[in-house]
């Protein structure tokens, strides 16, 4: 789901990156001066926001897809990216003021296992902060995306709808997620953004290329079913002829490592 090309994903999800990390960053309290690391950059929309407040030599970031690790190193040269999974993370520990997470945890295979990787490279004091998307809520266009298909194919979409398969996409389970990893003062907030697109094509377009959940079940539907649930997503946003709008919710966890 996640070799597609970096402007693919930028298209598709990554069209939310830059507000979503910019929201992100200021929840954490990134600051000039820390040591930051994302994990799980993807292609870059953290990095690039996290280089911007504390300079890219301050920066590290890890993902498991080559494609995307190469994409983020050559947007934000002389950040250290490495190809790695959050499960393992390759830094010593205490390392980080300030480790992230966009959009990651519900695609770890063990969640617990990388939110505890995450606080064991934080400082004692430091920041561990993340964000999952509200699948089953305001995140309209994987949401909408979802409906359209249940009422097109509902016995084969059921187990694979991200409200049904994301274990924490919802407060009290991103908050105790944190807990679980022996964080303290965790705290969990909104965040919305939104994505403007010049119109329904441009919102489709990315689907059949197989990123993410949603795309990777798009892309396996043959000409004419895939033709039905274009028309049906479009129907069910209001048949959008010119440019228009999305917001998308995410939930963000924030807890510190004791001193």
């Amino acid at each position: 789901m996640f070799q597609a090309s970096a402007e693919a994903y930028d298209r598709f999800v990554g069209r939310y990156g830059p507000a979503l990390a910019a929201e992100l960053l200021e929840t954490a309290g990134v600051k000039p001066g820390l040591h930051v690391l994302d994990v799980g950059c993807g292609p870059g929309a953290l990095t690039t926001g996290a280089a911007r407040i504390v300079g890219p030599a301050q920066v590290a970031a890890v993902d498991p897809s080559q494609p995307f690790a190469e994409a983020c190193r050559a947007r934000v040269p002389g950040a250290d990216v490495r190809v790695a999974a959050a499960e393992s993370l390759p830094f010593e520990d205490g390392t980080f003021d300030a480790v992230l997470s966009q959009l990651v945890v519900n695609f770890l295979s063990d969640a617990p296992g990388g939110v505890a990787e995450m606080r064991r490279v934080a400082k004692p004091g430091g920041v561990v902060a993340g964000c999952v998307w509200d699948y089953g809520g305001e995140m309209t266009m994987l949401r909408t995306f979802w409906d359209a298909a249940a009422a097109l194919d509902p016995e084969r979409t059921a187990p694979l709808m991200e409200a049904h398969t994301m274990r924490f996409a919802r407060p009290d389970e991103l908050g105790a997620l944190w807990r679980s990893a022996g964080l303290a003062e965790v705290e969990v907030s909104p965040i919305v953004v939104e994505a403007s697109y010049d119109d329904f094509e441009d919102l489709w377009a990315p689907f059949p290329t197989g990123v993410g959940p949603a795309g990777a079940y798009a892309a396996s539907l043959d000409p004419e079913p895939q033709a039905l649930l274009h028309d049906e997503y479009a129907r069910r946003l209001g048949q959008p002829e010119g440019p228009f709008t999305l917001s998308a919710r995410a939930w963000c966890a924030v807890g510190r490592v004791a001193d």
